[in-house]
């Protein structure tokens, strides 16, 4: 008989540039004509052909059992019509898995979008609302060839939920 799988509540913080940085980037809103500088995206997208699209996501829920990296590129990602969203990160790594005590959870507002930093481990995005629609900009093949999973049920007969 299997051992129960044991449930981890991760308790979601509303992101800031601060508390996000071991992650990557937070972007809101700036001035028309804001030069460049390390407010903005700082974007790897070099070692292949960008790709920038909609995706609609369809109610997620809060519970998650994988965590996936990309080791290719950066990614961004941010929510259309305003809409509010959770992810669940852990820094990037060498190693194969994250680290599960610097596992966090964020609360995004519809109004910033996120940037990934090349490695950071993520699960969602997450939501209650029946869909929302999310720009994406990665690598036209991230999904494909940059994509290495964690399964915590498999490896850790464990479960997550952001609350």
């Amino acid at each position: 008989m299997a051992p129960a799988k044991s449930l981890h509540q991760l308790t979601a913080q509303l992101i800031t540039p601060e508390n996000f940085q071991p992650y990557g980037q937070v972007i809101a809103a700036s001035t028309d004509g804001k030069a460049y500088d390390h407010t903005d995206a700082q974007l790897v997208l070099n070692n292949g052909i960008p790709r920038f699209y909609i995706m609609r996501l369809h109610r997620r829920g809060r519970k998650f059992h994988t965590i996936t990296r990309h080791l290719q590129c950066t990614q961004c990602l941010g929510s259309l019509a305003g809409k509010e969203w959770l992810l669940a990160v852990a820094p990037p790594s060498s190693a194969p898995q994250p680290e599960i005590d610097k596992i966090a959870a964020f609360r995004i507002p519809g109004d910033r979008f996120i940037k990934l930093e090349v490695g950071t481990w993520h699960a969602g995005p997450y939501f209650e609302h029946e869909f929302v629609d999310f720009y994406n900009l990665e690598l036209s093949d991230t999904n494909i060839n940059d994509h290495d999973t964690y399964n915590f049920r498999q490896q850790a007969n464990l479960e997550w939920e952001i609350v």
